[in-house]
């Protein structure tokens, strides 16, 4: 069964400042996400899950999605803020935004029933992650435990030219498995060439560059589901009132490595990211799109031939 893919989409995009989601950056005027599906089906996935708002579901089907039919399987969800395990509704009481990416992905487990990929609307991957996502995702993995996987990059090619950006650094053993993951902000390079964030602490730390970072690209198996739930259960009861904080998708997946609840395989690329993480990205990124097609990685037009 070809497993499918989970588009986190339903971000407020505060520091862009609009619906990235939603703005073209193809020669024909593809959202960044359309390159993400493409890419994926070639890969050999199947269905792809959207996670998206209810307020620009309207749009988000008439500007991207609609543009998949006939070369995908599909579904939208909504992440909603009172979508929240039994008896924790009430935590929903004036809060607006949404509670995070884990909470995102727990918005699809009612239409996703096997071994699946996450990632990020925002983000552009490359096609060789979609590969090994796949391959990785297609393998019956027998253990005492759930087997996962991240696409890790390498620190160097997931800056951004127009700020700072948070990264998760991973700590890997010698098989290839996650042991932690380390969240830094304010990641950038400075004019010397040298790459300095901040840890968790507080603390200003330095960079070879050449350090695995996590971008959110994950595969993952149906257990993952209850751990998200677990995961809320245990965040919902240390928030007072409608509050802010957020529970993210690496943080779960990360303790659940921790305490031995899961396995997570850290599967390699040399690819480089594109994203849009503030809005003077657009012009470069658009600038990239344009070289990938002139050299003939996509076609001027995405749709109108098959991958």
């Amino acid at each position: 069964m070809k497993p499918a893919l989970v588009i986190l989409a339903a971000g407020m995009g505060s520091r862009y400042g609009g619906l990235k989601q939603l703005d073209p950056v193809g020669p024909s005027g593809e959202a960044l996400l359309e390159y993400s599906v493409y890419d994926a089906l070639r890969a050999g996935f199947g269905k792809i899950i959207f996670v998206i708002r209810k307020d620009f579901e309207n749009e988000f089907r008439q500007q991207v999605s609609s543009k998949f039919t006939g070369h995908a399987e599909m579904e939208h969800v909504y992440q909603e803020v009172d979508d929240l395990p039994d008896g924790y509704e009430q935590s929903a009481t004036g809060r607006e935004k949404p509670w995070g990416t884990a909470h995102a992905v727990y918005a699809a487990r009612k239409v996703v029933d096997g071994s699946f990929g996450v990632i990020n609307a925002d983000d552009f991957y490359g096609r060789s992650a979609y590969e090994k996502l796949a391959e990785f995702l297609r393998k019956k993995v027998e253990g005492e435990i759930p087997s996962w996987c991240l696409v890790g990059y390498l620190l160097k090619n997931t800056l951004s030219e127009h700020g700072t950006v948070s990264r998760a650094l991973c700590e890997i053993d010698g098989e290839g498995n996650l042991k932690k993951l380390k969240e830094h902000t304010g990641i950038k390079e400075d004019d010397n060439g040298r790459i300095h964030g901040i840890n968790k602490g507080g603390v200003t730390c330095s960079f070879e560059s050449d350090e695995t970072v996590s971008m959110n690209c994950f595969g993952f198996t149906l257990e993952i589901f209850s751990i998200i739930e677990e995961g809320l259960r245990y965040f919902l009861d240390r928030q007072s009132g409608g509050g802010k904080a957020e529970i993210y998708l690496p943080e779960v997946a990360g303790e659940a490595v921790n305490s031995g609840k899961a396995q997570l395989k850290v599967l390699s690329t040399d690819e480089q990211w594109h994203g849009l993480t503030y809005k003077e990205d657009l012009r470069s990124l658009r600038g990239k799109i344009g070289q990938l097609v002139k050299f003939g990685q996509y076609p001027e037009n995405l749709w109108t031939r098959s991958g």
